[in-house]
Parts: structure tokens; sequence; C-alpha cells
């Protein structure tokens, strides 16, 4: 079979489609907007994802119902590359889907006074338009914070700004045409095909690297086989990093976002004789996105709703994958230690070989894993609580930071306990921010098995937790705070899961309480 050969970057930006050649693969989308289209709205703030001031939004053609769906991203950290056969919008847009005018959501920002100087303004403005269009009622001022979690403000405060969100629905409604995009992309649409694009080195303009993105599972096994030191890029939230803070050069690229198998979340079971198969576990694909993965675990396990909103930031969220985020591997991410729970397992692929891991032998030290020379997580399955005659699983989630919205954890736990006639019968605690990677807490689990969930078994539990962790001091957290928040937690779990009088979250947590005085995301 011929290989493709290597072709421009194509995507949808102000009414046309535009072809890059010559710029290195890991040029952002922020570095060619403001040096090579001279679209200076959008700003560089943190160039790793964190203060949205970079925000734009990504359209893609959903190929099932034949819309486009519309994403805000970090540009500081998305490659170029990946913008091939989607479309892009910056703040620069707006006004002309106005007709030459603010768009409804610039100019309630200036009707509330929601900038003083201005820098974060236009990522604001392009989180609001996701907003605008999303949007079936007018949003709640919880809602539009959850929604600006990722956009950081520093001088006008996020009243305004807030205010604004909601004003702008006050206008006659703007309606967005995506004809002209979803022309463009259909044109441009060849997702079974494998995209290359040769590409100068950042580091060594002299030497050439390609950036390959296979179109299928199938090429994308074959593809990794070839290439096994190629890196791996999915949402680009962590190695877009990589080059703008540390400026590393990844070398050939292989980019797992046009794989659509990778995107899909199926029903699964261990049991052939369940086929159809029942929702009992999900199968989500390595590719799925952040945001979709979250949503659908929440649908099925609705306790780890905080969680999912605490879970980065939107922009963060629509980027990243489940799958890259479990196998990155970091001893402080949040997905593994609540997957890790709930007893997930991980299908790798080599080539045509298939196997699967559990999560929690993944790990095998500090940034290093299970996964072999030209192998690849493809999926990950998550079994579902169950809720039975033979019992219940309870499980919960929680996470701690010095910010509540968009930052890194100092620890993070999933816990789940079977109970069957009042006994726990089984027991998965994991912890992330603990030890050098995440894992489960084995001393833990063994003071509560075979016990009754009684303030008894847990004081025993809380104990056990020395002899399972001796968290390291980092800037974050002390290890002597880590212990302690932990047992905590513990203790939370308990009194949010007795068998007696069992207190719900707003009795377990501050947050409810200082949410009804002081609504917006934390500085």
């Amino acid at each position: 079979m011929s290989e493709p050969l290597p072709r421009p970057i194509r995507f949808f930006h102000q009414g046309r489609v535009h072809e890059v050649s010559g710029l290195p693969a890991t040029t952002t989308v922020l570095q060619w907007l403001r040096e090579q289209a001279h679209c200076t709205g959008t700003k560089e703030g943190c160039a790793e994802g964190d203060c949205g001031a970079c925000t734009v939004v990504v359209g893609e053609l959903d190929t099932t119902t034949g819309t486009l769906r519309k994403n805000t991203v970090n540009a500081c950290i998305q490659f170029l590359p990946t913008l091939d056969g989607r479309a892009l919008y910056t703040v620069e847009d707006l006004p002309d889907m106005a007709g030459g005018t603010l768009h409804p959501c610039q100019q309630a920002m200036v009707d509330c006074h929601g900038s003083q100087c201005g820098f974060c303004t236009p990522g604001f403005v392009m989180s609001l338009w996701q907003v605008y269009e999303d949007a079936h009622a007018l949003p709640s001022p919880q809602e539009l914070a959850d929604a600006l979690s990722g956009n950081l403000c520093r001088c006008t405060g996020y009243r305004p700004i807030l205010d604004a969100g909601q004003r702008m629905f006050d206008a006659p409604r703007m309606a967005f045409d995506p004809t002209p995009a979803l022309q463009a992309l259909r044109s441009l649409n060849d997702t079974a095909a494998t995209f290359i694009h040769e590409a100068p080195d950042a580091a060594h303009p002299d030497q050439t690297v390609h950036f390959i993105a296979p179109g299928t599972l199938d090429e994308l096994a074959r593809w990794r086989q070839a290439l096994p030191q190629a890196r791996l890029l999915a949402g680009s939230t962590d190695v877009g990093l990589w080059v703008t803070k540390q400026l590393k050069s990844l070398g050939d690229i292989l980019y797992l976002g046009r794989v659509a198998e990778l995107r899909a979340i199926r029903p699964w079971s261990a049991d052939p004789a369940n086929a159809p198969a029942p929702s009992d576990c999900l199968d989500i694909g390595a590719g799925v996105s952040l945001e979709d993965a979250w949503k659908a675990l929440v649908d099925k396990v609705p306790q780890l709703r905080e969680i999912w909103l605490r879970f980065a930031s939107p922009p963060v969220r629509h980027a990243g994958t489940l799958g890259g985020n479990i196998a990155n591997g970091s001893p402080i991410g949040d997905a593994a230690p609540v997957l890790m729970a709930l007893g997930a397992e991980l299908v790798l692929r080599q080539g045509s070989r298939v196997r699967t891991v559990p999560l929690c032998s993944f790990y095998l030290d500090y940034m290093k894993n299970a996964l072999e020379s030209g192998e690849f997580v493809q999926s990950l399955r998550v079994p579902l609580p169950r809720q039975g005659q033979h019992g219940a699983d309870i499980v919960r989630a929680y996470k701690v930071s010095k910010r509540r919205d968009s930052d890194i954890s100092a620890l993070c736990a999933g816990l789940m306990l079977h109970v069957d006639g009042g006994v726990i019968t089984q027991a998965r605690l994991a912890w992330g921010g603990m030890a050098a990677t995440v894992r489960r807490a084995t001393h833990t689990e063994g003071a509560v098995l075979g016990q009754p969930w009684t303030e008894a078994t847990l004081r025993r539990a809380q104990a056990a937790l020395a002899q399972d962790f001796q968290p390291l001091s980092d800037l974050r957290a002390s290890s002597a705070y880590r212990l302690k928040v932990a047992a905590n937690l513990l203790e939370r779990f308990w009194l949010e899961t007795r068998p007696v009088q069992p207190l719900p979250p707003d009795q377990v947590q501050v947050w409810p309480a200082a949410s009804s005085t002081c609504t917006g995301p934390t500085p």
C-alpha cells in the first residue's frame, strides 16, 4: 500500500480555507494567529492553558448529524496541524457575525463594565460566545461561573463579567450561520485517510519532522509499530507545555485526533451471554475528550459531578482526552483515582494484538507505565456501580486544591465500598498526590474489609493511611497536610454514606454556603 503524500495544513478561518506549509509542526495556533494571520485580538498570558486569555473556538464537522460542533480551546498550547479539517473562530470574527457591530456578548461586556485592562477580555468573550451558542435557557450565575472557570481576570472582578453573561441574552438573538464552515469542512473531510505534514524541526530548522494523523485505528496501530519512538499526541494539554515551557523538540508526531474509533463511547460487558452489552460497563475510547468522557460517567454516576466540573477547565476538557490523561501518568492526575476506584482496566493495542491491564497495575513508578514499545491505549473499560440483591457500591470522589476552579490537586481521592448485609465486602480506595504514582491504599482497604461501615471502622481506616503513604512536601502541600486531609476526606466519605442519618453534601463542605454570597471563579 502506497503512503499518502505530505500536504499542507488546511482549515477554515475568516470565511475561507487556509493552506499552511513551512512552519514547525509545533507552531501553536496562537503563534499563527498573531504572527502570520495578524489577528492580535487573541492574547498570550500564561502559555500553558491556565489563564484563558488565548481562548478561541474550534469547529468540527459532526459526520453523524452533519452539524458543526464548536468548543473553546486554549490556542497557546494547540499545535497548528491539529486544526486540519476544522474551523477556527476568534474574537475578530464576532463583529462580522453581527453585521459589523459588536456581538451581544461583546456589547454586554461594555455595558456591564466587564473590562478594565482588557487583556483577558477576548478570552472571556469567546467563552461567553460558546455559552451564547449552546444555551437553551438563561444560564444561572453558577452555570456561567462553571463555563468561565478557565478564564482568569486580575483587575475587573467577576461580578460584572457574570452580569454580562446574563445581559447578552437581553439583546435580540444573533443567529450564527454555520453554512460557510460546513461547506468548507465537507470539501476537506477525508477522515479515513492518513494526513501527513512535513515541517522543519523548531529546534533544528535544517531537519524535517513529520506530523502523521492516521484516519483509522488499524492505520494508527500500523504507524505506531513503524514509529515506536514518535511522540503520541492527543489533546496537547500537557505535551503543549513541553514546547512552550520546556522548549523541547518533539521530533516526529503521531496524532490521534482523526481516529473515529478512539472517540467512541460504547456499553460493554465481560459476559458474552449479555450481548448486546448491558450498560453495566462503559468502553471509553482513549481519544474521547475529557468533557465527553466525564459527562458520560456523570450520567451513570451522578456523585462524580463535582469533580467533573473541577477537573481543569472547559477549554482544557474540550481538548484533552481521557486516554491521554491516564497514559500521562501524573501522580496528581484527577482521573486516575476515580477510575481506579471504579475498577477500570485499560485496553492496550500493539499491531493486531490487544490486551487488557487493570488500571491499578498500569503505573510502575513515577511517570513509568506498563506500555510496551509500539503499544498505545485503545480504550478504558469502566465498570459502573452495582446495586442489587447482593448489596450496593458506594462511590465518591474528592479533590483538594488551593484554588477551587481550574487548579492542580494537592490530593485527590476516588473511593468505593461495596456493602452487602451491612458489611463491607469490597473496597477500592485510590489516591492521587500521596505517592510517586496514583495508587490504592491497600492497608486502608484491609482495615475496612469484613467490617460494618461504622465510625469505629472509619477510625481504623484513618489510622491505616500512614502505613500506605508517606507523601512528599512540595509547593502545593506538606506531607503532614496531605495525610491529615486524606484522613478528613475518609471522614467526609463516612458522614455522607453512613448507614444511619447520612449527611447531604451541602452539610459537609463550605462551598455551598460561600457560593450563596459570592459567585464566580475563585482567583
